[in-house]
């Protein structure tokens, strides 16, 4: 690798995520030790160099892409983009024996549809690599090896080495989604907003394929999502230091707790969806950590006391709104009636139903489910009346 290579520099590291996440992709990268330049709806900007974006790819749970910059240039149309892709030294940073895939994020008036921006691009770094190797890389849509994205607004390009290639929230242990799943890094981040650490239980009523249930198996564990998967855009890269990256995945597996003192339940009423999430708490290596059986949400066993998340439909994708009422009125009777002494969330997009749950919730909670608003809603449930409590206090 050459000295002056992007690769050997410090360089402003933008890690995306989803609406309603950076706020708790922000914390991750703090906790990580490196700073938080800025803060985007979809995104968090840190600094570091290659090295640190292992890290990133490997100890982040609620970031989708760790993206590493190589140039930014003025180009107002294709041939302005391509003449200013040829002039980066991408026979410095992607085999020529290798294989590319280009992304984009393109608004600019010249070009109406993005893949053809994501063409000329993958052009100009090909022709630029056969032209001082002899060789050009293959290319095509799949992510699985060096994977290149060009953010285009206007007249300013920005081209990224995106080191993650398939995005981070597929850990690889979801084989069987079922219908409607949580991404997990949604996921990741809803149990991080509840604060859940591992310290009391955890009860995932409604649990789907379970990907609420293992994410939270994963936090209470600290083990670090990244350690779930074998392949990254970074490890097909020029200069890849697969020594560095062997060293960071033995650190993470000596931080991991081995077992939680606390319990995780989570139930559904449809068998098939718990063999499923038993088949992916398998594959993520938690079922024996999670406590799964079928049943109605309503008879979920409640060890002590802890906390409880519910991600009920909220008919926007599997059926219509109108037939749930009575689910969301049966979830808040049980809260009230079965769930004292626990922290309770309703994760839902539909603020009609939320309403049918018939308690005034502490905290809502923004996030967004693939482009739908939705809120993690918090009801803190007293083990007796609020207002018995209030009197004891009092007379103490």
């Amino acid at each position: 690798m050459n000295p002056g290579s992007p690769l050997t520099e410090t360089s402003r590291i933008l890690i995306t995520c989803s609406r309603g996440i950076p706020p708790f992709l922000r914390e991750e990268v703090r906790s990580l030790g490196l700073p938080v330049l800025s803060e985007i709806p979809s995104g968090i900007e840190t600094q570091g160099t290659l090295d640190d974006t292992l890290r990133l790819n490997l100890y982040i749970r609620t970031g989708h892409r760790v993206l590493f910059p190589v140039k930014q240039f003025t180009g107002g149309n294709a041939d302005e983009l391509y003449r200013g892709i040829t002039r980066i030294g991408w026979e410095d940073l992607i085999p020529a024996d290798g294989y590319l895939c280009v992304t984009s994020s393109v608004e600019n008036e010249t070009i109406r549809d993005a893949r053809f921006a994501s063409l000329r691009c993958k052009d100009a770094i090909v022709d630029r690599i056969k032209e001082k190797t002899g060789r050009r890389p293959d290319s095509g849509p799949e992510r699985d090896r060096s994977v290149v994205h060009l953010y285009w607004k206007e007249d300013q390009c920005t081209l990224y080495l995106d080191t993650s290639g398939e995005p981070l929230s597929r850990r690889g242990y979801r084989r069987i989604p079922l219908a409607a799943p949580l991404q997990e890094t949604l996921a990741a981040a809803i149990v991080l907003a509840t604060g859940w650490r591992g310290e009391d239980h955890f009860i995932n009523p409604l649990c789907g394929s379970g990907t609420l249930a293992i994410e939270a198996a994963l936090i209470g564990l600290n083990r670090a999502p990244g350690l779930l998967r074998g392949n990254f855009g970074f490890m097909h890269l020029r200069g890849f230091n697969e020594a560095r990256w062997n060293d960071l995945r033995e650190q993470a597996k000596r931080e991991s707790r081995k077992s939680l003192g606390k319990r995780i339940v989570a139930t559904d009423i449809d068998p098939g969806a718990v063999e499923a999430a038993k088949k992916n708490a398998m594959t993520a290596g938690v079922e024996h950590l999670i406590e799964f059986s079928a049943s109605d949400f309503a008879e979920t066993p409640l060890p002590g006391s802890g906390t409880i998340i519910m991600n009920p439909p909220y008919g926007e994708r599997m059926g219509d709104a109108a037939k749930l009422d009575v689910l969301y009125k049966r979830i808040g009777d049980y809260l009230k009636q079965r769930c004292r002494g626990y922290r309770a969330y309703v994760f839902t997009g539909n603020p009609s139903l939320a309403k049918k749950v018939s308690l005034k919730p502490k905290r809502s909670i923004p996030f967004f489910n693939s482009g739908i608003e939705c809120r993690l809603l918090e009801y803190e449930l007293y083990e007796g009346t609020r207002k018995v409590k209030k009197e004891k206090k009092e007379k103490a």
